[in-house]
């Protein structure tokens, strides 16, 4: 199986969802815990929008009176000013106490949402990881969590003002003239008829292609800039490059068709709500009215000002309808990563006798009908090295990741100290295995800490001495600002002292099993030959598990296990099997060469190549 075929199986095998996790859960069982809040929000904005229409009444009512035929009434002119201007102080005080309360609690959502999907994440199978995008999964945890913002902080005060105001706006026009009431209404009527244009099935189908296309333009973005080095040295910066370029061209071909398809319908509600439309249905429904005896002059002024208040909500309607569909999606996204089964901890934990490692009859695949790995039965014991060969695709680094419990088999049991791994506790499990891999991920953060990361109280003098067990202590005294270096920000690591610092790492750790897929890959044959020693010199009876290319790291191993599709098909002490002339003296001789030419390269560091 190779690398796509893989990713591809284990994103079809995802875990299903956990009972107790946000999957099943829509945005309103997401946003439950916050119910009295919204409620708050959702107040204060009815009554500021409320409050709102009292200028525009006041207004109204003052062109009556001072329309109206007689003397003046002062006291009354001064009531209706004086009412619109307690109405827009109201107004203003309420709205903004909404606002504000809005964006408070959208503090609140996005932090605890965050929350839960680091929580999350630090409970998944590790495994999971790698059959994301990091691009797609930064987007979740980054991009959509932000698109609940609108929803939250000002979707509640436009939906409110959208029903609120024209509700009691058209109380108070019924209440003048019925018959205008409706005339005034029209255009509202046709902006609201073409909202269903806008929600199909097709238009649906390509908001979420949309979205599709945004997370594969951030994956490939990624991608990119992280292989850069690598596509330049291999010259294959052009067909990276076209990978991006075919990301972007399919965004802007569903994004144009996203756009052709809502400008017609968008132009049209514009046209609709727009004031001078307005105005002239109104003023053409007046003017008859008037002109047949059947409306006072007087009381066409309410409708001139209130008619383009109804307008004005509905076309933030639309805005908020859009926001509501947009965090509805990012909404889903989230709950899909919410709802990953997380790590399978036993409800009553049981402490490991030992660090005798044991697989038993282990077998596992990321899809059904597809095993990786085909009846294992392996023990390692204390104080040994157990080095793991054979060639790209038998099902190495799976079986190494079962150890840390990246994944349970599917079949079988994987046993340390007499316990299946299943009823041992992480913490318990994590202070037992430390593991080095190949993909060496540093963190932002000085030297000392990187080192320090299972350890974070250990004495300055403990991490100097796992960095020098792992060769890379002279090299950290050579950065600008030695273990304060911040790895990232005041200087980089190549990829064979990254290695070395993840070494250092799990020295550290001092836990009793160890696994190592071939952990000094990046490394020169100096650094190699001195790590080989750490790991020789290392008090107690540390259980070794490594994934081996290298001779020498087999050479030094204490059992050498071959596999071949999923299978043991030897094992051994590594001089028995090569007197058997069987697959792994077969590899031993594919790789000779390569031993020789690094020999004469590096002037006799490795020093011979037959086994002890």
């Amino acid at each position: 199986m190779n690398a796509t075929d893989l990713a591809e199986a284990r994103e079809r095998s995802a875990p299903p969802p956990d009972a107790d996790s946000g999957a099943g859960r829509g945005m309103a069982g997401l946003l439950r815990p916050y119910l009295w809040s919204f409620a708050a929000v959702v107040i204060l904005q009815v009554i500021g929008a409320v409050a709102g229409l009292a200028p525009l009444l006041a207004v109204v009512e003052l062109g009556r009176t001072l329309l109206a035929p007689g003397p003046i009434d002062h006291g009354h002119v001064w009531t209706v000013v004086i009412a619109g201007a307690v109405g827009l102080f109201v107004r203003l005080l309420f709205t903004a106490a909404s606002s504000g309360l809005g964006h408070l609690v959208d503090g609140r959502v996005q932090l605890s949402f965050r929350r839960q999907l680091a929580a999350r994440l630090g409970r998944v199978p590790i495994g999971w990881f790698s059959r994301r995008r990091t691009g797609e999964l930064a987007k979740v945890v980054g991009e959509d969590v932000s698109a609940v913002h609108p929803f939250i902080a000002h979707t509640p005060g436009e939906l409110v003002s959208a029903f609120v105001v024209p509700l009691v706006s058209l109380i108070y026009l019924f209440a003048v003239d019925w018959r205008l009431t409706l005339i005034t209404l029209i255009p509202v009527v046709l902006a609201v008829a073409l909202i269903p244009l806008m929600m199909t099935p097709t238009r649906l189908r390509e908001q979420k292609e949309f979205d599709r296309a945004m997370g594969r333009i951030s994956s490939s973005v990624v991608e990119f800039v992280q292989g850069i080095s690598v596509v330049k040295a291999f010259g294959g910066s052009g067909r990276a490059h076209r990978r991006f370029l075919t990301a972007v061209d399919d965004f802007v071909g569903i994004f144009s068709r996203l756009v052709y398809g809502i400008s017609g319908i968008g132009a049209g509600m514009q046209v609709a709500l727009s004031p001078p439309f307005v105005l002239l249905v109104v003023l053409i429904g007046g003017t008859v009215l008037i002109a047949s005896g059947g409306l006072a002059p007087a009381d066409l002024l309410p409708f001139l000002l209130l008619g383009l208040g109804l307008t004005a909500p509905v076309a933030a309607l639309g805005h908020g309808f859009d926001e509501m569909q947009a965090a509805g999606r990012a909404v889903g996204r989230i709950r899909d990563v919410l709802g990953v089964r997380s790590l399978a901890e036993p409800a009553h934990p049981v402490a490991p006798q030992g660090h005798r490692v044991e697989l038993r009859g282990v077998r596992f695949g990321y899809e059904a009908g597809h095993e990786v790995l085909r009846g294992i039965d392996l023990v390692l014991e204390p104080g040994t090295v157990t080095a793991v060969v054979g060639p790209s695709g038998s099902g190495k680094s799976t079986l190494v990741q079962l150890l840390p419990r990246f994944f349970d088999p599917t079949h079988g049991s994987v046993v340390l100290g007499g316990v299946d791994l299943r009823e041992i506790g992480s913490r318990e499990l994590y202070r037992m295995v430390s593991f080095v891999f190949q993909d060496v991920r540093l963190l932002r953060t000085s030297v000392a800490d990187n080192i320090a990361l299972a350890v974070p109280h250990a004495d300055r003098e403990d991490v100097i001495r796992a960095a020098r067990l792992a060769n890379i202590h002279d090299r950290i005294l050579e950065l600008p600002r030695g273990y304060e270096t911040v790895i990232g920000e005041d200087a980089g690591l190549s990829g064979g002292e990254a290695q070395r610092i993840s070494l250092a790492r799990a020295l550290l750790a001092a836990t009793p099993v160890l696994v190592l897929d071939e952990a000094t890959s990046f490394a020169d044959p100096q650094t190699e030959q001195a790590v080989r020693r750490a790991l020789a010199t290392l008090e107690g009876d540390r259980t070794i598990l490594v994934i081996a290319h290298r001779l020498e790291t087999v050479a030094d191993a204490d059992t050498v296990v071959v596999l071949e599709n999923g299978s043991i098909v030897e094992r051994g002490r590594p001089a028995e099997l090569l007197a058997q002339n069987g697959r792994f003296a077969a590899f031993w001789q594919s790789h000779r060469p390569a031993i020789a030419d690094e020999t004469e390269t590096h002037r006799g560091v490795l020093q011979g190549d037959e086994p002890r």
